[in-house]
Protein backbone atom coordinates (compact mmCIF):
# COMPACT_ATOMS: atom_id res chain seq x y z
CA UNK A 1 0.00 0.00 0.00
CA UNK A 2 1.20 3.62 -0.98
CA UNK A 3 2.42 5.50 2.10
CA UNK A 4 3.35 4.63 5.45
CA UNK A 5 1.47 7.30 7.53
CA UNK A 6 -2.21 6.34 8.68
CA UNK A 7 -4.86 8.89 7.79
CA UNK A 8 -8.67 9.63 8.01
CA UNK A 9 -10.64 7.99 5.43
CA UNK A 10 -12.27 9.26 3.15
CA UNK A 11 -15.05 7.05 1.92
CA UNK A 12 -17.10 5.97 4.77
CA UNK A 13 -19.68 3.72 3.17
CA UNK A 14 -19.81 1.90 -0.58
CA UNK A 15 -23.39 2.07 -2.08
CA UNK A 16 -23.50 -1.00 -4.73
CA UNK A 17 -25.60 0.36 -7.69
CA UNK A 18 -28.03 -2.08 -8.70
CA UNK A 19 -30.36 -1.98 -12.35
CA UNK A 20 -33.65 -2.95 -11.35
CA UNK A 21 -36.99 -3.07 -14.21
CA UNK A 22 -39.51 -1.86 -11.50
CA UNK A 23 -38.37 -0.64 -7.65
CA UNK A 24 -42.44 -1.53 -6.35
CA UNK A 25 -41.03 -5.46 -6.86
CA UNK A 26 -37.22 -5.43 -6.06
CA UNK A 27 -37.31 -3.61 -2.38
CA UNK A 28 -38.98 -6.80 -0.74
CA UNK A 29 -35.71 -8.34 -1.71
CA UNK A 30 -33.57 -6.15 -0.88
CA UNK A 31 -34.76 -5.10 2.14
CA UNK A 32 -34.63 -8.52 3.32
CA UNK A 33 -30.97 -8.87 2.38
CA UNK A 34 -30.40 -5.33 3.64
CA UNK A 35 -32.84 -6.22 7.28
CA UNK A 36 -34.91 -2.54 6.90
CA UNK A 37 -37.69 -1.38 6.23
CA UNK A 38 -36.19 1.86 5.76
CA UNK A 39 -36.30 3.16 2.11
CA UNK A 40 -35.45 6.47 0.82
CA UNK A 41 -37.22 7.08 -2.55
CA UNK A 42 -36.30 9.87 -4.56
CA UNK A 43 -35.69 10.62 -8.52
CA UNK A 44 -32.67 12.07 -10.40
CA UNK A 45 -33.55 13.53 -14.12
CA UNK A 46 -35.41 10.34 -15.32
CA UNK A 47 -33.82 7.44 -13.08
CA UNK A 48 -35.91 6.27 -10.18
CA UNK A 49 -33.73 5.63 -6.79
CA UNK A 50 -34.11 3.91 -3.76
CA UNK A 51 -31.71 3.91 -0.92
CA UNK A 52 -32.06 0.95 1.30
CA UNK A 53 -29.36 -0.07 3.44
CA UNK A 54 -25.99 -0.70 1.14
CA UNK A 55 -28.02 -0.61 -2.27
CA UNK A 56 -28.71 1.76 -4.20
CA UNK A 57 -31.29 0.44 -6.69
CA UNK A 58 -32.03 2.08 -10.08
CA UNK A 59 -35.03 2.30 -12.78
CA UNK A 60 -35.49 3.93 -16.05
CA UNK A 61 -35.27 3.32 -19.81
CA UNK A 62 -32.24 1.21 -20.77
CA UNK A 63 -30.36 4.67 -22.65
CA UNK A 64 -31.25 7.06 -19.64
CA UNK A 65 -29.61 3.71 -17.27
CA UNK A 66 -26.43 3.89 -19.28
CA UNK A 67 -26.24 7.50 -18.75
CA UNK A 68 -25.96 7.21 -15.24
CA UNK A 69 -23.90 3.68 -15.25
CA UNK A 70 -21.65 3.74 -12.34
CA UNK A 71 -18.61 0.88 -10.58
CA UNK A 72 -20.21 2.15 -7.27
CA UNK A 73 -21.35 4.93 -5.39
CA UNK A 74 -19.04 6.41 -2.65
CA UNK A 75 -20.59 8.45 0.53
CA UNK A 76 -17.73 10.50 1.52
CA UNK A 77 -16.84 12.61 4.59
CA UNK A 78 -15.74 15.60 2.86
CA UNK A 79 -16.25 15.88 -1.14
CA UNK A 80 -12.95 17.97 -1.48
CA UNK A 81 -11.24 16.16 0.07
CA UNK A 82 -12.11 13.33 -2.40
CA UNK A 83 -11.82 15.36 -5.38
CA UNK A 84 -8.80 16.57 -3.80
CA UNK A 85 -7.25 12.85 -3.67
CA UNK A 86 -8.61 11.87 -7.44
CA UNK A 87 -7.27 14.56 -9.16
CA UNK A 88 -4.14 14.13 -7.29
CA UNK A 89 -3.56 10.74 -8.02
CA UNK A 90 -3.89 10.82 -12.10
CA UNK A 91 -7.90 10.95 -11.79
CA UNK A 92 -10.57 13.54 -13.66
CA UNK A 93 -13.65 15.20 -12.37
CA UNK A 94 -16.40 14.65 -14.80
CA UNK A 95 -19.08 16.35 -13.25
CA UNK A 96 -19.50 18.51 -10.38
CA UNK A 97 -19.13 18.75 -7.56
CA UNK A 98 -22.77 20.10 -7.50
CA UNK A 99 -25.74 20.32 -5.25
CA UNK A 100 -27.94 16.80 -6.00
CA UNK A 101 -30.85 15.57 -3.61
CA UNK A 102 -28.88 13.50 -1.11
CA UNK A 103 -26.20 15.94 -0.59
CA UNK A 104 -23.22 17.56 -2.63
CA UNK A 105 -22.40 15.15 -5.73
CA UNK A 106 -19.83 14.57 -8.57
CA UNK A 107 -19.15 11.80 -10.87
CA UNK A 108 -14.89 11.09 -10.89
CA UNK A 109 -12.57 8.79 -13.32
CA UNK A 110 -10.13 7.42 -11.17
CA UNK A 111 -6.17 7.18 -13.08
CA UNK A 112 -7.24 3.09 -13.78
CA UNK A 113 -10.40 4.10 -15.60
CA UNK A 114 -13.20 3.14 -12.74
CA UNK A 115 -16.24 5.40 -13.07
CA UNK A 116 -17.70 6.11 -9.39
CA UNK A 117 -20.25 8.34 -8.29
CA UNK A 118 -18.99 10.12 -5.18
CA UNK A 119 -21.79 11.88 -2.32
CA UNK A 120 -21.32 13.90 0.88
CA UNK A 121 -24.59 13.28 2.59
CA UNK A 122 -26.30 15.78 4.23
CA UNK A 123 -27.30 15.57 7.77
CA UNK A 124 -30.72 15.10 8.17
Amino acid sequence: MPGTSETMPVVREVLARVEVENLDTALETYCSLAGTTDVRRFRFGDIELAWVGPFLLLAGAPPDLERVRRTATLLVTDIGAAQGTITGTGGEILEGPAHAPNGARMIARHADGAVFEYIEVQAG
